[in-house]
Formats: C-alpha cells, sequence, structure tokens
C-alpha cells in the first residue's frame, strides 16, 4: 500500500492513462478524485472503483472549475497529497497552414493552460498544510521528438518541460515536488485522432515500428510510473521528465 492515506487528484482521470493512474492509486491505499469534463462516464469509474473514488466535474482550462475542484476536494477529504495534471487533447495531422487559431487556443488552453491553473490553485494549499506534495504533470514524447502535422500538439506539450521544471525549483523549498511523464502516444481513447483519416491499421502498424520495444504505451505503464513518482520513495526525485516510450526518444 505504498499510497496509504493519500489523497489524490488526477485529471482527465475516468479514461485512458488517466483511469489507469486512478486505478493503481486506490490499489495502494489512496482515495481518489476522479476529475473529469465528462462527468457521466467519470461517476460510472468511481461507482465501478468504490468508496475510495469520487467524480467532480471541471474543465481544466477555466480558473472557476479548477478552484472548485479543489475545494471539493478539501469538502470531501480535508486535504490534498498529490495532483496528477493528465487532462489533455489531441488533434489530427495536418499542416500547421491549415491549423485554425480556434484549434491553436483550444489546445494551448486545455494541455498549457490547465497546468498553470492547476499548479496555482494547489500550491498554496500544500504550502497552508505544510507537508509538501506532489504534481505530477502528463506530457508526451512530443515534446521530445516531434511528429510532422502535429506541429501545435507538440508545441504544447514542449512547454510543459520547462514549466514542469522551472516549477520544480520554485517550490523545492516547501518540500513539494514536481515531475512530468513522457509517454510515447498510447493504446487509448485519443490514438485514434492521432492515426489520421488513412488507413488506421497501416499507421498503427507504422507507429509501433518506430518504437523499439515493438508496442505502444498503456495505461498501466503510466500508472506504474506515476504511483512511483508520488509515492514517498521517490522522496528525493522532483524536476524528472521520465520518457515512458519503449526507447522511441533514444
Amino acid at each position: 500500500m505504498r499510497l496509504k492515506d493519500k489523497i489524490a487528484i488526477v485529471t482527465g482521470g475516468a479514461s485512458g492513462f488517466g483511469k489507469g493512474i486512478v486505478e493503481k492509486f486506490i490499489q495502494q491505499g489512496a482515495k481518489v478524485v476522479i476529475a473529469d469534463v465528462n462527468i457521466e462516464l467519470a461517476e460510472s469509474v468511481a461507482k465501478e472503483l468504490g468508496s475510495d473514488a469520487i467524480a467532480v466535474k471541471v474543465d481544466v482550462s477555466k480558473k472557476e472549475e479548477v478552484d472548485n475542484l479543489m475545494k471539493e476536494t478539501l469538502n470531501n477529504f480535508s486535504k490534498i497529497d498529490i495532483l496528477v495534471q493528465n487532462a489533455a487533447i489531441g488533434m489530427k495531422p495536418q499542416d500547421l497552414v491549415d491549423t485554425s487559431e480556434e484549434l491553436f487556443d483550444k489546445l494551448f488552453a486545455i494541455n498549457v493552460k490547465s497546468v498553470f491553473l492547476g499548479a496555482k490553485a494547489i500550491i498554496p494549499i500544500f504550502k497552508k498544510q505544510g507537508k509538501g506534495g506532489v504534481i505530477l504533470n502528463t506530457i508526451s514524447t512530443a515534446a521530445l521528438r516531434p511528429r510532422p502535422g502535429l506541429t501545435i500538439y507538440n508545441s504544447t506539450k514542449g512547454a510543459l518541460i520547462p514549466m514542469t521544471k522551472a516549477l520544480a525549483l520554485e517550490v523545492a523549498d516547501s518540500k513539494i515536488r514536481v515531475n512530468g511523464l513522457c509517454p510515447v502516444a498510447g493504446e487509448t481513447p485519443m490514438l485514434k485522432e492521432f492515426l489520421g483519416d488513412s488507413d488506421q491499421a497501416e499507421a498503427h502498424k507504422k507507429f509501433i515500428s518506430s518504437v523499439p520495444l515493438g508496442r505502444l504505451a498503456m495505461p498501466s505503464d503510466l500508472a506504474n510510473a506515476a504511483l512511483y513518482l508520488c509515492s514517498d520513495e521517490a522522496d528525493f526525485i522532483t524536476g524528472v521528465m521520465l520518457e515512458i516510450d519503449g526507447g522511441r526518444s533514444i
């Protein structure tokens, strides 16, 4: 029970990598807030997992909703130990010149602004509690090894690396640790969009061929890494971008 008595928030926790992290954290003794814009799905997952999970609806790009997420967590559990900022959206491959300003703004709001808002909301809580805390940001190998046709998505993920590292330095004296996970594309609902409108089976096969270990990331891969970085075993680790990519970024 490596997270016994810990209270964790996981954004985007109702599906994909987020759901895998939620399930692992509960298995390891945590109580988890499944924070998701899809409240029906979040409530379904919470019901499936039992009394150690609750669902809270949140649009992570809106300050008032992020603030309410923190408030609801404290109302239910009295403290917060871990914030996993996993919520994100992807895009279909397209040239930058064909990418709309509306999509640009949406991607940066949900993938980047949300991480700023979450950190801005949780850090005062961690400091008030006086026992440190953990922020874990789901980034992507797109920040390390960009793919053509995803320039704006790559850029949103690239922005999170200096944000995560700089914040780790900024809050270290409060014993708050800030780390990032950099997964390769995973077998999750977002994959279909990344593969585009061409032959999906062929695109899937081609993508896997670029990963030395011969497969894409699974929710369990992210969950195991998140468990370590959010546990007390990683008490001396901050500012790390952990690649979970089967060797793709080498």
